[in-house]
């Protein structure tokens, strides 16, 4: 494909992007859905600068103030992805004397807001929070994520999954915490492999597999995944549980449930039980009330904590969506809580960096029910074989960032029901 017409689609699929009106993973996928005629290089171009404008979408903007013709185009150009190649022969001279000139100009001198490219809402609970180490954390989220594994100990060992990945060519490393992660840098394609196809592997951020830890479910004990969503925390639960016993992954979203039942085939689990509910008072969870031994309760949150996979996530939530939320997140960890039998455990967890999403629910929990009994997550995490828990604990609460774990952003506190 000639340069010019690369760069022609990276303007329209930013143009598209910069709506914000719906995911931007979305938007890109069915981008390339018209555009069958791309190129795996072509493809990545285009993807990885729509991803850059969106992680730094006011730095770029200021900078494409002095140049001319479409903004989205001087965005492209800005953050372009690609080869130099590909965007060199696709820019004009004016273009080309102009981004010699923008790259002359010293970022670092820029106002902060340029450089942490965050809504103020976002970045000032963030900086109080976080003091010295919000910076790190900017630098974090402005990078891209590596691809973590967990191996399903069902049907596969972690050192032989690192055998085969290596035979095909794919270098992977044990995770730091999770005693069943791998880390994969960069961005292979794994659905070909047999090892994916068998099921041996999930695709699953570490932080992710540190709740399910969390939760702990032993062999033959009734779980339930609350708000499953497309069930990689219920894939995970049900191997700790050894497929015995039963598990039900609960989500009032059918479209998102039906994303887990390919995974589930392929997992070899027959212990889990997905089902649809209305809301959180549906009359499947009151036939459960008091007979559940764990319940996770991944409550629908902001997200912020993925910002360095869906880094649009920061332009597209705002104050009054978060504001619904902690409701919501409320009213759900409430009706879970009905669940849990005498001796039973519940997890409240959110991949939020918000303490608004986060100890301000769990401690306004805690407050108002006094028959559960905080669980310190480094104590349970460890008893569930995760390492170097001193690191992951906070208060007593599961709290992960990605500048100082390298996963995303998660939030987890566990409670004992009184017996």
């Amino acid at each position: 494909m000639h340069p010019n017409a690369l760069l022609d689609l990276a303007t329209e699929l930013l143009r598209q992007a910069l709506k914000l009106d719906q995911p931007a993973d979305m938007v890109v996928s069915n981008f390339f859905k018209h555009h069958r005629e791309l190129g795996q290089r072509e493809r990545h171009a285009l993807a990885e600068t729509t991803y850059a404008v969106l992680r730094q979408r006011l730095l770029w903007a200021h900078l494409a103030q002095s140049g001319s013709g479409a903004l989205e185009r001087r965005l492209a150009i800005l953050a372009w992805q690609g080869t130099d190649g590909q965007l060199r022969g696709g820019m004009g001279p004016h273009e080309q004397k102009w981004l010699a000139e923008v790259r002359e100009i010293d970022q670092a001198t820029l106002p902060e807001k340029l450089r942490h490219n965050l809504p103020d809402w976002l970045a000032n609970p963030l900086k109080a929070e976080l003091g010295e180490d919000f910076w790190p954390l900017v630098a974090a989220i402005s990078g891209q994520a590596p691809l973590d594994l967990r191996v399903n100990t069902q049907k596969a060992k972690r050192e032989d999954v690192i055998a085969e990945l290596k035979e095909a060519g794919i270098e992977a490393v044990a995770t730091p915490y999770s005693p069943w992660g791998l880390r994969i840098q960069g961005k292979p394609a794994l659905q070909k492999l047999p090892l994916f196809i068998r099921g041996d592997v999930e695709v699953q951020d570490e932080g992710s597999q540190l709740l399910a830890a969390l939760v702990a479910p032993k062999r033959g004990e009734m779980v339930v995944d609350f708000c499953a969503g497309a069930g990689g925390k219920t894939l995970a639960l049900g191997a700790l549980m050894r497929n015995t016993g039963r598990l039900y992954a609960f989500d009032v979203s059918g479209y998102r449930l039906e994303g887990l039942k390919p995974r589930l085939a392929r997992s070899g689990l027959s212990n889990v039980y997905p089902a649809q509910i209305a809301h959180e008072r549906d009359d499947r969870i009151k036939r459960l009330t008091g007979k559940i031994d764990r319940v996770l309760v991944d409550a629908p949150c902001s997200g912020l904590g993925t910002l360095r996979r869906n880094p649009d996530l920061k332009w597209r939530q705002s104050p009054k969506a978060i504001e619904e939320l902690t409701v919501k997140q409320t009213a759900i960890l409430d009706s879970a809580a009905r669940l849990v039998k005498p001796g039973g455990r519940l997890v409240y967890a959110t991949c939020s960096l918000l303490k608004r999403e986060n100890e301000d629910i769990a401690l306004a929990f805690a407050a108002a029910h006094p028959d559960f009994e905080p669980l310190p997550a480094a104590a349970a995490l460890a008893s569930a074989q995760v390492e170097r828990t001193d690191e992951l604990d906070r208060d007593g609460m599961l709290r992960l960032w990605p500048q100082r774990h390298a996963t995303d952003g998660f939030f987890a506190a566990a409670w004992q029901r009184k017996s």
